[in-house]
């Protein structure tokens, strides 16, 4: 296996057997295979490629090649027909070249039927028998951002959301989306401020806060998470104490805090281009079930401010469930000491990630 476009095929059919069959995680799995494979930069990017975009579209290219399929096939022969027919239909990429370069990436007798379904594919028209395979998501969830957000929105986003995710640094150095930027710019962190963010972890955040010289307490529950936030403090020399506790009961005294941060764990539907497998993994229960925990997190959040403070919830996803949902939920469980300051913002996945959030105060 000497020709280099094979051996970046035999990279990516292997990462999506590993990713179908073992459940692994593209994002956590690939750095490592591609060390292994010892691919030089612009092979290693072929093969970002292939994996995440075969991953997005995973749904529609199955779609391109079953019509062809006389039955099942091993995980080999399926994952060489996805990225072969993402090359087709996704990359351009000449028929000659993305059918031999894929059958040649092939082990075994699977390559019969991978040289003949490709073809296949080339030569016939695409057509596609609705909207959520042709943009490849489950049913559930275009039909609920097609619910939440309207049509015209719902489309823009999973249109978005099958993109590549853009590289951002911060002027430290640290890579992150301009949509979390905006969450930190939302804040409104001033010197000398104690800001809690409950669920801080992997902490860009809460270094972006310590950026504007305020005091961080950046708690997280699970330990290897909450390391992972001191790992990025020591990095950045940020004035950030990490902290393990649950943000449910946060060591920290009420009334004590001129800020909080609610970045809660949600459903995660407004970062499926920066985590292709995610939308397949993500239940149709998550939204519900997750708002209980937002609330829980919103109510403990707003025990913490001084008279003054500010508390500002996000999320990383778009859903009804997890943004009004939460604020309604908030607003009629919370006292007559905390009033809604700036209610339910969107930020939809175009140039960022998918960012909902609002913000509710302690009166003086």
């Amino acid at each position: 296996m000497s020709d280099p476009g094979v051996k970046s095929r035999r990279a990516a059919i292997d990462a999506l057997v590993r990713i179908e069959t073992d459940g692994a995680y593209a994002n956590l799995l690939l750095p490592t295979l591609l060390e292994r494979r010892q691919l030089d930069q612009r092979d290693r990017a072929f093969v970002t490629e292939l994996v995440y975009g075969s991953t997005r579209m995973l749904r529609a290219l199955d779609h391109l090649v079953d019509r062809f399929l006389l039955g099942e096939v091993e995980p080999q022969v399926r994952a060489a027909l996805r990225i072969g027919a993402y090359q087709l239909h996704f990359l351009d990429t000449p028929t000659h070249a993305a059918v031999s370069a894929t059958v040649g990436a092939v082990r075994g007798r699977g390559r019969g039927v991978v040289n003949a379904v490709l073809r296949k594919v080339a030569a016939a028209p695409v057509e596609y028998p609705d909207l959520a395979t042709r943009l490849s998501y489950p049913n559930w969830i275009a039909k609920r951002l097609i619910s939440d957000l309207g049509t015209a929105d719902a489309y823009v986003a999973m249109e978005a959301m099958n993109e590549p995710a853009s590289v951002v640094r911060r002027s430290d150095g640290y890579v992150q989306d301009l949509a979390s930027q905006r969450i930190v710019e939302v804040v409104g962190a001033k010197p000398g401020e104690l800001i809690v963010d409950l669920c801080a972890a992997p902490g860009g955040k809460a270094t972006g806060l310590a950026a504007a010289g305020a005091k961080v307490l950046a708690v997280d529950l699970q330990p290897h998470r909450a390391s992972l936030v001191a790992q990025n403090v020591a990095k950045l020399g940020a004035a950030v104490t990490p902290v393990i506790a649950d943000g449910l009961r946060p060591p920290v005294r009420p009334g004590s805090a001129n800020r909080v941060l609610v970045d809660a764990p949600c459903s995660g539907l407004g970062t499926l281009r920066r985590r292709p497998d995610a939308r397949w993994r993500i239940d149709a229960e998550s939204p519900k079930r997750l708002a209980k925990l937002q609330v829980d997190l919103v109510l403990a959040g707003l025990q913490l401010l001084a008279p003054g403070g500010v508390l500002t919830y996000s999320v990383c996803t778009l859903t009804v469930a997890e943004s009004v949902g939460v604020l309604d939920a908030v607003t009629a469980k919370s006292d007559h000491r905390f009033d809604v300051i700036a209610g339910v913002k969107r930020m939809l996945p175009v140039a960022t990630d998918g960012m909902t959030y609002f913000q509710m105060g302690r009166s003086i």
